[in-house]
């Protein structure tokens, strides 16, 4: 990296090149969601009515663990390898790296993760729409979780073992988004307008992407300075 400022094109590519070379830690993620979402079906029995009242929850959790998996290391190894030192000395803008880091595993985590939803119809028998619903409510809905996973990842990187603490401080504040989402979904299913549930989720997340990264880089100096 030049010792010039570092912009925002210029983070997005070595973030994509870094995270294209990475392929089995973003693919552990999405196996874990594939996991649990085939077992699934598997353990409750094949009754359709139980499968389809259970389909869209169960999707929601595979979704909120493989988030909430996917994201250890995702700061430590910038703080271990010297990346985050660099990118200070280049003057790079710490939130807009923190950002673009995260965009970037928001596409490979959460996009996938709700093209593979879609898995719903033949596994729960929901219909197309109400999968596609539920693929909507993801989209929407993820980033939230993906913020507070990632502030519960910078506040534990100078703890030994902190990837361990990482779940217990960003599951309970993620509950409400997954109550919200599925709630979407079951509205839609009774023929009742879901849209303002998804827009309050897309509000959260809007809000989140704001203001997360500059949280995360407060937390990441302190960590580097230490």
């Amino acid at each position: 990296m030049s010792p010039q400022s570092i912009g925002f094109v210029q983070l997005w590519r070595r973030e994509w090149q870094v995270k294209q070379q990475g392929a089995v830690q973003w693919l552990y993620p999405l196996v874990l969601f594939l996991v649990i979402i085939t077992l699934f079906p598997l353990a409750v029995g094949s009754e359709p009515q139980l499968l389809q009242r259970l389909g869209v929850p169960a999707v929601w959790i595979a979704t909120l663990l493989s988030l909430v998996m996917g994201i250890d290391g995702i700061f430590k190894s910038a703080l271990d390898n010297g990346t985050l030192t660099q990118l200070v000395a280049s003057r790079a803008s710490i939130p807009v790296w923190t950002l673009v880091r995260l965009l970037i595993h928001w596409l490979f985590s959460s996009g996938l993760v709700a093209l593979l939803s879609l898995l719903a119809v033949p596994l729960f028998g929901l219909s197309w729409s109400e999968a596609g619903l539920l693929s909507l409510s993801i989209i929407v809905g993820s980033p939230i979780l993906l913020m507070l996973s990632a502030i519960a990842s910078s506040l534990t990187l100078s703890l030994k073992n902190g990837a361990v603490l990482v779940p217990l401080i960003a599951l309970p504040m993620q509950l409400p988004v997954l109550i919200f989402a599925t709630g979407a979904v079951d509205l839609f299913s009774t023929g009742m307008n879901a849209l303002p549930i998804l827009a309050l989720l897309l509000a959260g997340s809007i809000i989140a992407v704001i203001i997360t990264p500059w949280v995360i880089a407060l937390t990441l100096r302190m960590s580097w300075l230490n």
